[in-house]
């Protein structure tokens, strides 16, 4: 049987299968949904299914079972894959998913940030719904137009989603400039993301807001989230003229680890000269010398939470705004500011 070409090379539809098969779109709809026995004869099931291979045809299972968890599967759209926390988000996802029968496909941004490829390309029709951290919202662009329900992690609450599972990451940065303070620490440098994100963007305010005393000063300068990046940037932090800054407030662990390296190579000690802390306690943080006092973020509670609004989300449910809590750990990389 020969079966012609889609019309324009698009993407064949059940009325190219129809057409091609000399049935209609409704015995099609029967036939590749497995419910024609009685109603369709065993010659006219095989047309269908012959011309459909022959056209390449894939129903769109997303827009057929959507909310009714046929497909059984997620989509989790990070930045980058060599983040050990994005790691940790997909392990408490997976977790969670496996219990209701559902699976989690993994998708980053090729650069880590920005525009993807569409996602869409080999598996459109396998998915249920996405689940998204606020660091890769470009490569959301994929996204637009599908009816896929979309839970948005570590994101701006007021964005349009389904569902929103934030980290209090506003309460983090409280925790780590109160700590400082409380330590004598009067002199700042915010040593700040790159990457712009309404994460970081929150715990830039956060510092600002605490850290708008009387004698206390702050400067802010960005970095490429990579060590190499950071610690160029800390050694022009250091080299500048004026008074030394007595601590270095880092937006993540890897921005301390960095910041760490530049003291050192100006001879300097951390935490008797300068005190640097960072944020989300990666492996990272327990691996360098002295150890970093940074904030604690469940990663994996994160992914747990943002794969359970998704299953009540498909399921009809509520899924409310939900908020995080996270946690100062202090190490040895904080101590008393020195003596002027």
């Amino acid at each position: 049987m020969q079966t012609p070409e889609p019309l324009g090379g698009t993407r064949p539809t059940s009325r190219d299968v129809a057409r091609a098969a000399g049935v209609s779109q409704a015995t099609v709809s029967l036939v590749l949904g497995e419910k024609w026995r009685g109603r369709v004869s065993e010659r006219t099931a095989g047309a269908v299914r012959e011309a459909a291979r022959g056209l390449g045809y894939r129903p769109n299972l997303a827009a057929r079972n959507l909310r009714l968890g046929r497909t059984r599967t997620a989509l989790l759209v990070v930045p980058a894959l060599t983040n050990e926390f994005f790691a940790r988000v997909y392990t408490g996802a997976a977790a969670v998913a496996a219990r209701h029968g559902f699976g989690v496909v993994l998708y980053p941004s090729p650069d880590g940030i920005g525009p993807a490829k569409d996602p869409f390309a080999s598996a459109r029709a396998a998915l249920d719904g996405v689940i998204a951290s606020s660091m890769a919202t470009d490569a959301l662009e994929a996204f637009r137009g599908t009816d896929l329900p979309l839970v948005m992690l570590d994101s701006d609450p007021a964005g349009s989603a389904a569902a929103h599972v934030n980290l209090d990451v506003a309460d983090g940065m409280r925790q780590v400039t109160g700590h400082l303070l409380a330590l004598g620490h009067r002199r700042f440098v915010h040593l700040a993301s790159a990457v712009h994100s309404w994460t970081f963007d929150v715990r830039a305010a956060a510092l600002a807001g605490s850290l708008s005393g009387e004698g206390v000063s702050v400067r802010t300068v960005r970095a490429p989230l990579d060590v190499r990046g950071a610690t160029a940037a800390a050694e022009r932090v250091l080299a500048a003229p004026g008074p030394r800054p007595t601590a270095l407030v880092c937006d993540d662990d890897i921005l301390a680890a960095g910041a760490c390296k530049a003291l050192r190579r100006r001879g300097l000690r951390v935490p008797e000269d300068v005190s640097v802390t960072g944020f989300d306690d990666l492996a990272l943080a327990t691996a360098v010398e002295p150890e970093l006092t940074t904030v604690a973020l469940p990663a994996e509670h994160v992914g747990e939470r943002g794969m359970a609004a998704l299953l009540a989300v498909l399921a009809g449910e509520p899924a409310p705004p939900d908020l995080l809590p996270v946690s100062l750990v202090p190490r040895g990389s904080s101590g008393p500011a020195p003596a002027a």
